[in-house]
């Protein structure tokens, strides 16, 4: 069976623009395995590491048409499984895992909840709102890198599209989601420090998705 890259990208080219449920079975069949056999290194557990790549599948077909300019699949693959193997192990294990590339943002999910309850979910639901009307690739790539824990070099590579270009989406749609949620601050908050408000709003668009 071809497992080569350029035959894989195009099956899922087929279910991406088509939805070709023929392609997405050859394209399951041809990386179902090896990507079991590489979760199992992190989750130590074969039926584990089946669920996740079940799942993770299961999430690739349901949205299917949002993934359209995933132009490597091999690489979002592998990747997309690392990151779920890790919170697996973030949920079940004994031991924490912790990034080495960006500790800072497991500081910040760890840190004291400044808001009440309601004031959180209603702060978060203005956040998925505001992801939803960015520009189309802007919200991809802000997906990719903040909620599915890819890295820029990582999300360029799956997107066929350079780092820097990332880089610039990842930023303006930092600045963007950082404008509409200023105006929603407490009273307690907006009377704070303008750089406490500037660290409490990153704070929440970067570490959201790990709360």
């Amino acid at each position: 069976m071809k497992t080569d890259k350029a035959y894989l990208n195009t099956l899922w080219q087929n279910v991406s623009a088509n939805g070709d449920q023929r392609s997405f079975e050859e394209l399951f069949h041809s990386c179902y395995q090896r990507l079991v056999r590489f979760s199992v290194e992190y989750v130590q557990s074969h039926e584990s590491a089946e669920e996740i790549v079940s799942d993770i599948f299961l999430k690739l077909w349901a949205g299917r048409e949002t993934y359209s300019e995933v132009q490597n699949i091999e690489t979002y693959l592998f990747t997309a499984v690392r990151n779920q193997s890790l919170n697996y192990l973030r949920k079940f294990s004994a031991f924490r895992v912790v990034s080495t590339d960006h500790p800072e943002q497991f500081g910040i999910a760890r840190s004291h909840d400044p808001y009440k309850a309601s004031e959180w979910k209603e702060l978060l639901a203005r956040l998925d709102a505001a992801v939803e009307m960015l520009p189309p690739k802007r919200r991809k790539i802000f997906r990719l890198v903040r909620e599915e824990g890819f890295r820029p070099r990582e999300v360029a590579e799956i997107m066929h599209i350079s780092p820097r270009t990332v880089e610039t989406q990842l930023f303006k749609a930092v600045k963007t989601l950082h404008a509409v949620l200023r105006p929603h601050l407490s009273n307690r908050q907006k009377t704070a420090s303008t750089a406490a408000g500037e660290v409490l709003l990153l704070s929440l668009i970067l570490a959201a998705s790990a709360i």
